[in-house]
């Protein structure tokens, strides 16, 4: 068994500490917050994720340097804006022994690095990394739902030690070599799950939904490819898998924070109301100078970007799509 620090004390990575103390792991949550840290500490519960009884195993810290050292693996589980600020406040304190596995969705405004990369820069290239990602709600989760999963490393052996880490008659883990692929999935699937959130604010019913999940998949893809990522990844859990559920799950904050921009509200309003990270409004600037960078053309990335930040309203942001010039579905395709 392994003593594995989980960083961030959200909702998903409470669940999967959970998860990983259902396993028989020594685990310890670190948060930055004292005050919930002796919440979890007194009462075994989370407000993060209400009505779990926290295992009265598990334990719980404010001291990064604790937990970092405490660890023979490090699971950073903080929202992706703080992903950098967190690495650095560790590096310190980590040795080359450890595994690190990123379970947080999101590319890096700044830089365009995907959290990986994040990783590399700040704790060096040689620190053995993997990034855990695929369908899977924090909700269903902690509450032992199945769920299937993909843990993408470099090195096989980095991934199939985090295969066998997570992996229970729950939670069933495939391993990857394609870490580029499932991290621009990842990241680009909170974006389309804004948009589809909008369709549904509008009450433009599953016919809408369909097409954007359908045609965010073909944006999405068509990105990672050219970033370095394959396109069967994209085909798989952590591509279209990962992007049906955001787009369709009562769960999802992405579509939720949607949702209430296609109901006339503004984007802060939305992403107070949902009182949870929306990763994908951090995402989709990033999203659309990878697509510039690349050449791609990202049609909803795009109207994302422009109702989000430049005020175009959600109604004109729909017509603008369907008026579209007409094209053939697939250019790959010859008659």
């Amino acid at each position: 068994m392994a003593r594995i620090s989980v960083l961030g004390a959200g909702s998903w990575g409470i669940a999967l500490a959970v998860m990983l103390n259902k396993n028989g792991h020594e685990v310890k949550v670190w948060s930055h917050r004292q005050s919930q840290v002796d919440q979890m500490n007194d009462t075994h519960t989370s407000d993060k994720i209400k009505g779990v009884k926290l295992p009265e195993s598990m334990m719980f810290t404010a001291d990064i340097e604790d937990a970092s050292k405490f660890a023979d693996v490090i699971l950073m589980a903080v929202p992706s804006k703080a992903t950098r600020e967190t690495a650095e406040k560790i590096k310190n304190f980590v040795n080359a022994n450890q595994i690190f596995i990123t379970v947080t969705k999101g590319i890096e405004e700044e830089t365009l690095f995907t959290q990986t990369e994040i990783l590399e820069d700040v704790l060096g290239k040689d620190k053995k990394i993997c990034v855990l990602s695929g369908p899977s709600h924090a909700e269903e989760v902690v509450l032992f739902k199945p769920t299937l999963v993909v843990a993408g490393s470099i090195d096989r052996q980095t991934s199939l030690f985090v295969q066998n880490l997570f992996m229970n008659k729950y939670f069933r883990v495939y391993s990857s070599p394609d870490v580029k692929g499932i991290e621009v999935g990842a990241a680009l699937k909170n974006v389309i799950a804004l948009a589809a959130g909008m369709s549904d604010g509008l009450g433009y019913g599953d016919n809408a939904k369909a097409a954007l999940i359908t045609r965010g998949i073909k944006e999405i893809s068509s990105l990672a490819v050219a970033m370095g990522g394959q396109a069967e990844t994209l085909a798989g859990l952590t591509g279209v898998g990962d992007l049906i559920v955001t787009c369709s799950s009562l769960h999802s904050r992405n579509r939720m924070a949607g949702y209430y921009i296609g109901q006339g509200m503004t984007k802060d309003e939305a992403m107070e109301k949902v009182a949870m990270v929306v990763e994908g409004v951090y995402s989709a600037k990033a999203a659309k100078m990878l697509a510039d960078k690349y050449d791609i053309e990202m049609p909803i990335v795009e109207i994302v970007n422009a109702v989000l930040f430049d005020g175009l309203d959600v109604k004109k942001a729909v017509h603008e799509l369907m008026t579209r010039s007409k094209k053939d579905e697939s250019s790959d395709l010859e008659w």
